[in-house]
Order: C-alpha cells, then structure tokens, then sequence
C-alpha cells in the first residue's frame, strides 16, 4: 500500500518557528489545520501542549474537525473559519470558541443557540474585499454591525476578510487599510474596541516581512506555511521553515518494456478522457511501471517526482502509469526492481486527499 510520510517534528519546528515570529510582530495567529480533514492521530501527534503554548486559537472549515480538535483537547481554543450554516448553529458554539460570520439570520441563530446553551459566542465578521468570496458588502458594514452589536449572546471580537483563495486578489497593502478604516470606524460610531483585525493568510507573510501590510492588522490564519513551510504568494519558503514536511511513497507492482501507443481502437476511458497518439510511432517502447495508488486517492497532477527522470504516463481509479525511461543509472545499472518504492513530494491539495483515502498508510517520523 502507498505511504504518506510526515515529518512530524518539521511540522512542530515550524509551528513554534511562526509563533515566535507573529510574538516578534504583535500579530495573534490561528493555526489552520484543515488539511488534515480533523484525521486525530495527526492532531495527537503534532498539537501538543508546547505548540499550543503561543498559538490564539486551531481552526477548521469542518465542524467534524473542531469536534475532533476538542476531543483531542477540550481547554483547546477553536475558531471556525468558514459561514457556518444555519441549521448548525447548535454544534458550532459547542465545538467552536470563535466563528467567522458574514450571514445576519446565521449569526441570529447562533445567538439563540448560545443562549439555550448559556454561553456568549464570539464571532469575527467578514468584509468583502473584491474576492468576491464571503464577506458583508462594503456599503452594508455599518447597518450590519449595528444589528449585531444588539444580540445578547454574541460578542463580536474583530472584523476580518479573505483575499487570494477563489481569484487569487492579491492582499496589498490598500486592500488590507480598508478593513484598518473600517475598524476604526465602527469602532468611533459604536463605542466598540474590536479585539483583531483578521487579514492575514499564508499568502500574506511576505507583506510582513518586508514591512508593507498596515501596522493594524494583527490576526493571520495560517495552514499552507505552517505544514508546507510556503507562502502562496510566490509559492517560496518562507524565512527557514522547513518544506520537506511529507512525502509519498508508491510501490512499483507492476514493471515491463510495453509499447508506447495502445492497440486497438482507442475511446474515452473509465476516468473520463482518452489519449492523443497522433504522429506517434507504434514501434517505439519505453519502461513501464504500475504504482499502488490512483486517481481516488489523489490527483497525479498535484504530485511531483522526486527523480526528475520519471515521466507520468496515466492514471486509473487505482493504478499509476509511470515511464522509467531506460530504467539504468548512469553506470549502466538497472535502476528499478518490482517492489521498489518510488518517491513524491505532495504539495497541499494532495496531503489533502492523501489522508481522506483510506487506501494510503500514514506513518509519523
């Protein structure tokens, strides 16, 4: 069975290498961990007691992973990171300290459902800043906060946003002063201090590090360079983090010389798509080796080779096509065997889907 690989003190050194940066900047910070689909062996292994030591809140876009975090944990503080639905509301401020909103008649419903479970839920409203995602309209802060501001079991801590996810916006430094003004102006009509000001993703580390995003924005939510050690925003390391966090490793179960072009008359496969051999020799062959794992467990297209001479060939529900080329070393050795394992770095849509297959062994190191 193929293998995903986590290093897990990487994962920790990161962690604590982001707290002791956002503490270096005054930033409050959510650790992100909806990658991992709430799986709880991961959660045990990476969020103990000195990794949660300098983090704000661990958050989630699932409401069966704030349950889990709270299993593993119950004094742990959770944020949920997406509207919640409506019908939910009873689950949400059981499972989650923190909820981002943008939805009145859900927020409405999570006030009755704190206040059945007498407790005050806080929440952080999101404003749409051009990502066209969620968030209340710039021309309805106001009356939106007014309304708000009058529930009996909910505390609004902050006003936040989210750019660079669906369209990639990028979040400069105008876009975030938005969500500074319109802080400060609720702040002087309501007589409301507003605890954070949530503008801040993985994707907005570099505005930090080179002292361009606006001195009040003081509450990142961040996965991607937690796990992965990368800012999306140029997909680089950030600082030292380590980006040599998981790997997959595939069985070879099949291996062979086979021809390049299929034989017979050629239609759309199983999984949706067929070839394009055109202009291509039927003599020719090349190297072939089958892997234990597919097109259900995780896109091809989201893994990388960590031999550069591989060549993916195609993908079924269940196997994976590889060329080996002419399969030898460059001292004329064979290079693969049967049962040889053959090595990829997953990037973060990969880890994804790799840990809700139950098709792939996890293993922590």
């Amino acid at each position: 069975m193929a293998e995903l690989v986590i290093q897990t003190k990487k994962i920790k050194d990161n962690i604590k290498a982001l707290s002791a940066y956002f503490d270096s900047h005054n930033i409050h910070w959510s650790l992100i961990t909806k990658v991992f689909s709430g799986d709880i062996e991961f959660l045990k292994n990476i969020l103990t007691k000195d990794v949660l030591e300098k983090i704000d809140s661990v958050g989630d876009s699932r409401l069966t992973s704030l349950k889990n975090l709270k299993a593993v944990d119950p004094s742990m503080r959770t944020i949920y990171i997406k509207p919640p639905a409506q019908t939910y509301a009873d689950d949400v401020v059981k499972y989650a300290d923190v909820s981002l909103n943008s939805s009145f008649t859900t927020i409405k419903a999570l006030n009755e459902a704190a206040e059945k479970a007498k407790i005050t839920h806080q929440i952080i409203i999101m404003v749409e800043l051009g990502e066209l995602r969620e968030g209340v309209k710039r021309d309805e802060i106001i009356g939106f906060y007014e309304k708000v501001f009058k529930l009996t079991n909910i505390e609004v801590i902050g006003i936040g946003s989210n750019l660079g996810c669906m369209y990639g916006v990028i979040p400069t430094y105008d876009k975030l002063l938005q969500l500074s003004l319109y802080k400060e102006l609720i702040s002087l009509k309501f007589n409301k201090e507003l605890k954070y000001i949530s503008g801040g993703t993985s994707i907005t580390l570099p505005l930090v590090e080179n002292g361009t995003i606006p001195k009040d924005i003081n509450h990142f939510r961040v996965g991607e360079a937690a796990f992965f050690g990368l800012s999306p925003f140029d997909n680089k390391p950030f600082k030292d983090l380590s980006v040599n966090t998981f790997e997959l490793t595939a069985n070879i179960i099949e291996l062979d010389e086979k021809e390049l072009v299929p034989d017979g008359i050629i239609s759309d496969g199983n999984i949706g798509h067929s070839a394009n051999f055109e202009g291509s020799d039927v003599s020719e062959t090349s190297i072939k080796a089958i892997l234990d794992f597919g097109l259900l467990d995780v896109n091809q297209e989201d893994l990388e080779f960590e031999d550069k001479d591989l060549k993916y060939v195609g993908i079924t529900s269940d196997m994976l096509v590889i060329d080996l080329g002419s399969n030898k070393t460059k001292d004329r050795k064979k290079k693969y065997s049967i049962g040889d394992k053959i090595h990829f770095k997953p990037n973060y849509m990969a880890v994804a889907r790799l840990l809700n297959s139950k098709f792939i062994d996890k293993k922590f190191k």
